[in-house]
């Protein structure tokens, strides 16, 4: 999605869709009036009439109004007035990013954040508009039939944000910031929704390099012989019973000071999760590709701080195994040692996030860090 920042008449804007707000009580935000007052008094009386439900986020499309150039006006309910806030306003957002992600509109202007929120500035309400607008158009399109798209492309791709306030560099920021961080989203969803035979651990391994190559951050990534070196027998003992070699992916970003200490984060990536020996029951099990988005959501954050190019130091560890049954996978009552030198009996070879994940933090303590923050999913 593309975001642009203007001062704009609202019923002058020759744009596919215009979003504009009105309460509950029919009290119409302001860009809403400039709107009601061009087509005469029609927005105010369709309200009215109760075509708008009173929650926030339900809205009504019109189509062709009477002077306005736009050729459709989504008004979007705000809800009560006096319970306008932060949650009001996201909910409005998000609604109108679900409806412009299926219209057949290629361009929007958007005007909710000039309405007033209390405690939040103008910056911070165009940083959540352009992050909940984007993260609405997120779809997931990877596996297409012959490599093509059989449904016909949707959505608005291009997003006006209009407010009345001047233009400035700080409000151009918010934008994208809210744009940076929708992305890395997307990037993390992309990798959590694809297959176990796509996303292995080789495949987390490259698009981190990938990410690091193009915002020029190193990464190196740590291989089964560099992780026997350091004693990390807890990891390669849930990788045991898998065809497909565990990773230790290290993400450095080097966005502060050079005496800094780094903030870490720790993504378990289990990129499929069979419960190994202990093997899961097989309903549902597909799902369980899901268990490496402790590190989709790892990856993600980086593409998001590079994006910003926030001044801070980063580091990212992802341990990316797979958890196989095999005639060489860890059985129940084994006894491994991790990188820390302590022994652990492993009664149920479903509980790996914890073995992999100790070597992770282990191996994270090299650091110095300020602090560390791991990031795992189905782990006790």
């Amino acid at each position: 999605m593309e975001f642009t920042i203007k001062t704009a008449a609202p019923e002058k804007l020759r744009v596919g869709v215009l979003v504009v707000g009105a309460f509950a009580d029919g009290t119409l935000a302001a860009p809403a009036q400039a709107i009601d007052k061009a087509s005469e008094g029609r927005l105010s009386q369709l309200i009215k009439r109760g075509d708008l439900e009173d929650k926030a986020g339900s809205s009504l499309m019109l189509h062709d109004l009477p002077g306005t150039a736009a050729e459709r006006v989504l008004v979007v309910s705000l809800g009560k007035a006096d319970e306008f806030g932060d949650k009001a306003y996201r909910d409005a957002l998000s609604s109108v990013a679900k409806t412009l992600a299926g219209c057949a509109a290629k361009d929007a202007a958007v005007t909710l954040a000039d309405a007033a929120v209390a405690k939040r500035s103008l910056t911070w309400r165009l940083q959540q508009a352009s992050r909940l607008l984007a993260d609405g158009a997120y779809r997931f399109d990877a596996p297409k039939a012959n490599g093509k798209d059989t449904k016909k492309e949707r959505g608005v791709r291009k997003v006006t944000l209009v407010i009345a306030d001047k233009l400035n560099a700080e409000l151009e920021a918010a934008v994208n910031r809210g744009h940076a961080i929708a992305e890395g989203m997307a990037l993390a969803k992309d990798l959590g929704n694809q297959p176990g035979n796509v996303c292995t651990p080789a495949h987390l391994a490259d698009t981190a390099k990938a990410l690091g190559k193009h915002f020029k951050f190193d990464v190196e990534v740590l291989e089964r012989a560099d992780m026997e070196k350091l004693g990390m027998g807890s990891l390669l003992s849930v990788a045991n019973g898998s065809q497909l070699p565990p990773k230790l992916i290290v993400m450095h970003y080097k966005g502060g000071k050079a005496k800094a200490k780094p903030v870490v984060l720790v993504g378990k990536g289990v990129t499929f999760d069979s419960g190994g020996i202990s093997l899961k029951p097989g309903a549902e099990m597909d799902e369980m590709k899901y268990d490496m988005c402790g590190a989709a959501s790892v990856i993600g954050t980086f593409k998001a701080v590079a994006r910003m190019a926030l001044p801070i130091n980063l580091i990212g560890v992802i341990p990316a195994v797979e958890n196989m049954p095999s005639g060489t996978a860890t059985r129940p009552g084994d006894v491994v040692t991790s990188m820390s030198g302590l022994t652990i009996e492993v009664l149920n070879t479903d509980a790996e996030g914890r073995l992999i994940l100790c070597d992770a933090l282990t191996y994270a303590e090299r650091f110095k860090p300020d602090c560390v923050i791991d990031i795992a999913t189905l782990t006790g």
